[in-house]
């Protein structure tokens, strides 16, 4: 069997943004105590609130309409301007539906269309470029909500348990692994 990295590229990406951050963030906000969802540290910081939706935008915008074509009626502003109005289980179905599409549209790719061409946020980028940036983005804001869970919500989020000095992933829960 031969090592094919842009079939595995694709796997891999449609692995991190429909399985494991998905139920990372799911967890994290679900832990959040409500009145947390919208807090921001400081004016220059986001909430969980416009982090999510600010996910659901960029990989609508990047990937959906970027590198899917769908029609991008993207307001970027509002995803931080937001502070209220749409409970962490709003928020994380929109979220959800909005990866849905995503990995609707990265079913259909083949590893030959990672060197195309697409016009994005007003610059051309390759289709594996912009995956590439939509997947560690969303990575860091991953981060970014884990922490705020854990600040506001002490010992309620867990995504490993420790097997004899190893990190066995829980975070799916039901048992499978981030790795083949």
């Amino acid at each position: 069997m031969t090592f094919d990295p842009a079939s595995r590229f694709l796997e891999r990406s449609r692995y991190y943004l429909g399985l494991e951050y998905p139920a990372k963030l799911r967890s994290a906000v679900l832990a959040l105590p409500s009145d947390r969802l919208w807090w921001r540290a400081n004016s220059a910081s986001n909430s969980a609130g416009n982090l999510l939706l600010h996910l659901a935008g960029n990989a609508r915008q990047w990937i959906v309409s970027g590198i899917g074509g769908a029609p991008d009626a993207r307001d970027r502003d509002a995803e931080f301007t937001a502070t209220g109005g749409m409970s962490a289980a709003d928020l994380l179905d929109h979220l959800e539906k909005v990866l849905s599409e995503v990995d609707a549209v990265l079913a259909s790719l083949t590893p030959d269309d990672l060197g195309t061409i697409r016009r994005i946020q007003g610059r051309d980028t390759t289709v594996f470029s912009a995956l590439y940036h939509v997947v560690e983005h969303f990575s860091g804001h991953v981060g970014q909500i884990i922490l705020l869970a854990k600040i506001h919500a002490p010992g309620e989020v867990r995504f490993y348990e420790d097997q004899g000095g190893l990190a066995r992933p829980v975070f799916l829960g039901d048992g499978r692994s981030d790795v083949e």
